[in-house]
Formats: C-alpha cells, structure tokens, sequence
C-alpha cells in the first residue's frame, strides 16, 4: 500500500507535485499548532505596512481544519491540476505555472478591491484564504478545456463537463457551504479561458503569453499532443471529484 503512494506520488508532473506537498504540509503544520494560520492569512495591511509579503503565498496554502472538507479539496487539488498539467498543458509547465500564477493574482486582485467597495467590503474582508478558490479555477479551466465528457453526479443525474462548476456550486448551496470561494474561482478561470483561448481566436493576439523568465525556470521539452476535438484524456481522466463517476460515451 505504501508503495502504491509512494509511486503514485512521484508519477505526479513537478507543479502538482510541488502544491500539493505545500498544502499537505501548510495544513498539517497548521493542525498541530506548528504554524499559526494567522501567519498565513491575506492582510493587505500587513502585506503593505509591514512587507509580509509571504502572506501573498500562503493563503493559497492553507485549506482550513483537516476534515472531510480537506479531503474533497485534496482531491480536486490532485485530480484537476494532475489532468490539467499532463494533458492541456503536456510540455508547456511554464505556461501552467503562469496560469496559476494569473489565477492566484486575479483572485488577490478581486479581493482587495472587493474590500473597497461599500455594502459588500465586509464579505471580502472575511475571505482570508483563497486556497479553495484557486482549486475552484482549476476545476472550471479543465471544464472549459473537456466540455463533452460525460459525468454523473451521485448516480442521481448526468451531465457534461461544461456543467461540473455549476452542479458544484449548486451543491454547495445544498449544504450550506460559502459560495464566495466557489464564485471567485469561477470569475478567475473564465477571465483565464477568455484571454487565453476565446480573445486570441478573435483578434489573433495573445495577451497571457508567458514571460520569458518564466520560461527559463523550466525545461520542458517541445511536445505536440494530437488529439481529435473534445476527445477528453482517456479513460483515467474520466471522472471528476467525489461522488462523479465516468459515463460510457
């Protein structure tokens, strides 16, 4: 069993490796009064007046008590960004990092100004940790990215992928979860899916190139994978989180 782990862990690409390993630990460390949450948190003041910068870092680290909740995010952190990572993004690490890095700046961008605005900055002000909604990003890319496979919810209904953050977000709604996180992470991955793939095939730009010295962190090679459209990633990748199950096409 240990050697299953262990072997599943080191198949893992270096980016999904290296966050989940960070969140593992962040959580643990958390759990065991090793690490302080709240030296972890978004605080803009603390970030601005007292150059903790870090702060900047670690909320997307840290994914609250270890309970079931934990779990479940655990494993989309692992599904999404391990599908993502090998497939849509197969040789091009550089340019997952920076999607992750676009997504983990929209989310902080979207918080700060929320705490600006009249009527709802106090809502924003109480979203610390954007771990969840950066999970969430993921999730609705790799929707975005697979819209045609075929998924069952529960064994109750089925649905396409195009549909997974939605269905999610309604279950969240069900148990009485915060639908912020999941919303937020819906805004960053549409704003991610629109400037990366819908604006360049309208006006042949593309304004989420990544930057060079980015690219130099990595060493991927020139790989070209051909696929036919919407064809998913094979029958591993057909399922989506806890409770949604692979469909015959």
């Amino acid at each position: 069993m240990a050697q299953a782990v262990e072997e599943w862990y080191r198949q893992m690409p270096i980016i999904t490796r290296s966050y989940l390993t960070a969140a593992v630990v962040t959580t643990v460390g958390c759990t065991l009064d090793i690490i302080s949450p709240y030296h972890l948190y978004l605080n803009p003041k603390l970030v601005v007046q007292h150059y903790e910068i870090w702060r900047l870092v670690t909320n997307f680290l840290y994914f609250r008590k270890m309970d079931l909740d934990f779990l479940f995010h655990m494993f989309f952190l692992a599904r999404y960004c391990k599908l993502l990572e090998e497939n849509s993004f197969r040789g091009r690490t550089a340019d997952f990092f920076y999607m992750l890095l676009f997504g983990a700046t929209v989310l902080t961008g979207i918080v700060l100004i929320g705490g600006m605005i009249p009527y709802i900055s106090e809502t924003f002000a109480r979203i610390l940790f954007l771990s969840n909604s950066l999970t969430f990003m993921m999730v609705y890319v790799w929707s975005k990215h697979n819209p045609f496979i075929h998924m069952s919810f529960l064994g109750l209904f089925t649905f396409t992928a195009a549909y997974l953050p939605w269905v999610l977000l309604g279950f969240s709604i069900l148990v009485g979860s915060s639908t912020w996180v999941d919303l937020l992470g819906m805004i960053a991955g549409h704003v991610y899916y629109f400037l990366e793939d819908v604006y360049p095939r309208m006006t042949g730009r593309r304004p989420l190139k990544t930057p060079s010295f980015i690219k130099a962190l990595f060493a991927d090679d020139n790989v070209v994978v051909a696929q036919p459209p919407n064809a998913g990633m094979g029958a591993d990748a057909r399922f989506g989180a806890v409770g949604l199950d692979p469909q015959a096409q």
